[in-house]
């Protein structure tokens, strides 16, 4: 659809903004064509929610020049940038939950009409009109909270369609899909671009950013530092940008063949989670559990720690039972757990980042009751340093961090427990790709040092970077097993699609 002789849709020039004397963008300038897609690549702290922030008119630049249309604009508000047609996806959607889809989708395109009274045919004219747009069949009467993520994520991204939506700006729209619900996103973005309609896209997720877009613009510590034809670039060369260093990915080194037998789980069930689950794990062994939405790979990586109660079966870890249902235990045993969601499951996030790694230790330094907290601290750092934590002051508080610091703030929690496997639930979720690439550097050190570990991901390129063995799950069942070096992206894909 975009041209490059036609007036750009957007255009940036010279944009530059500073915080309290930090500059998180500098002199960055790109063009957006009408019916263009566009990929925004860059690490956490590169530039990039400054950037669409500006765009939505919620930052003002310090100095540039933005132009919408050939019109060049001053100083801009939200209300000013939704009116010409810039609508942004956050990560949270931003939907009314307690709202139905219908009211979800035209609830803005009502406010921007100035109309005060709600009239429940109109809203639902508009509702399908935008969802049979996108070639998307969702009931416009349900409420919004009964809803999968990839639905909600579609009844956002038809409510700026119902606004008039020139550009849609989607801000890591593929972080809790499955590979299923990814592909339906892809197309509804090919309809979106043949209809016109511009998108700016921001994703850790490299392949499918290189799939979708025509053309692919990195930031790197506020400045642009290339900009090219999305052909021009592979995941390696985009990482290599992202970061300014190759990020090499090899396979973990293989298991040796006296290696023990470390964790052994047989014929463990909960109805409706998963059923008759058996698998064992080696000393020094990377497992990883995959499966789409569904599947009970969640329920399970729970269930292995004891989160949740499995209604029967038997785990050993060594020639020890462990009880099920029990977190205590399974720690006590030397399981370590990593959720998924690590804001609300895994830290503690108004304390400070030292505190959040100690946490994990106030036995070791604890005698008759008392806390020796310089120890604590000296452990807690050493942790830190280990895991190259990067953070200005290890008292501040851990949400200060960026996703990728955060996450390994976990896993030193964990490891300053000396455990004996790790169990891992979407180790590299939400955080850019420097930081994934060390996190799965981190797995291949802890297998070498004779932990087990096992991934439940459904992050393929992190599954063949970091496991000896895959195992697939669907509908609660463990149907199949691959080795992780001699399977592909493709095969892998197959097989959990099938």
């Amino acid at each position: 659809m975009s041209s490059s002789h036609a007036m750009p849709l957007i255009s940036i020039d010279g944009v530059t903004k500073t915080y309290a004397g930090i500059t998180a963008l500098d002199d960055v300038g790109l063009t957006i064509g009408a019916g263009e897609a566009v990929c925004l690549a860059g690490e956490n702290g590169s530039g990039k929610s400054t950037l669409i922030k500006i765009l939505a008119g919620v930052e003002r630049p310090d100095r540039g020049r933005i132009g919408f249309a050939g019109v060049e604009q001053g100083p801009l508000n939200p209300r000013l940038s939704a009116a010409a047609g810039v609508m942004v996806i956050f990560q949270d959607f931003s939907l009314f939950p307690n709202l139905s889809v219908a009211e979800n989708i035209a609830f803005s395109a009502s406010l921007a009409s100035h109309r005060r009274l709600f009239r429940r045919s109109p809203v639902r004219k508009l509702a399908l009109a935008t969802l049979n747009r996108v070639g998307v069949d969702l009931d416009p009467d349900a409420p919004v909270e009964t809803l999968s993520v990839a639905h909600k994520q579609l009844v956002a991204i038809c409510r700026a369609l119902a606004c008039d939506a020139r550009l849609i700006i989607m801000d890591e729209p593929t972080t809790a899909l499955t590979e299923r619900e990814v592909r339906v996103l892809l197309d509804i973005i090919r309809r979106l671009k043949a209809d016109g309609v511009a998108v700016l896209f921001v994703s850790h997720k490299l392949a499918e950013v290189l799939e979708v877009c025509e053309k692919v613009v990195v930031l790197r510590n506020g400045r642009k530092v290339i900009e090219g034809p999305a052909a021009e670039f592979d995941a390696a060369s985009l990482t290599r940008h992202m970061t300014g260093r190759d990020v090499a990915e090899t396979p973990p080194d293989p298991v040796p063949a006296d290696a023990p037998v470390l964790l052994q789980v047989r014929n463990l069930t909960k109805a409706g989670a998963f059923e008759d689950v058996t698998f064992g794990l080696r000393a020094g062994e990377v497992l990883g559990i995959s499966g789409l939405l569904g599947s009970g790979r969640t329920s399970l990586a729970k269930a292995l720690f004891g989160l949740v109660l499995p209604d029967g079966g038997i785990m050993t870890v060594g020639d020890h039972s462990v009880p099920l249902g029990d977190p205590l235990a399974a720690a006590r045993a030397g399981i370590g757990y990593v959720p998924e969601d690590r804001l609300t499951e895994g830290l503690f996030l108004m304390q400070s980042i030292l505190r959040n790694v100690g946490v994990g230790r106030l036995d070791a330094h604890s005698s008759a009751g008392m806390l020796d907290f310089a120890a604590l601290g000296r452990d807690a750092t050493d942790w830190l340093r280990r895991l190259s934590v990067k953070a200005p002051d290890s008292a501040a508080p851990v949400r200060s961090l960026s996703g990728g610091n955060q996450q390994r703030v976990v896993l030193a929690r964990w490891l300053a427990r000396n455990p004996r496997l790790l169990v891992l639930n979407g180790p590299s979720v939400g955080v850019d790709v420097g930081s994934k690439a060390d996190i799965h550097g981190i797995i291949r050190d802890l297998s070498r040092r004779g932990l087990g570990v096992i991934v439940i991901s459904d992050d393929l390129p992190e599954l063949l970077a970091t496991c000896h063995r895959i195992l697939v799950m669907k509908a609660g069942r463990i149907t199949g097993e691959v080795a992780g070096r001699e399977t592909t992206e493709a095969d892998l894909a197959h097989r959990l699609a099938s």
